[in-house]
């Protein structure tokens, strides 16, 4: 899934690629996304991106480098 670019998007469309991008897959062991999360809400971490702050690798970057 590519992420959708902040000026050709709408707050809801970001909103509903965060949520399925992050979806659980209720496989912990194959998976990871609750690992790389760190147990957090999705929404949450990525507001950033869905209100049109930061672009999803700016965010995502963020996350990784134990920003938020």
């Amino acid at each position: 899934m590519t992420p959708l670019k902040i000026e050709e998007s709408t707050k809801e469309e970001r909103r509903a690629f965060v949520l399925k991008a992050w979806e659980c897959m209720h496989d912990c062991e194959s998976c990871g996304k609750c690992r790389i999360l760190k147990g957090k809400d999705p929404e949450i971490l990525y507001a950033d991106y869905i209100e049109g702050i930061l672009t999803y690798i700016e965010v995502t970057l963020n996350i990784r480098n134990n920003n938020y």
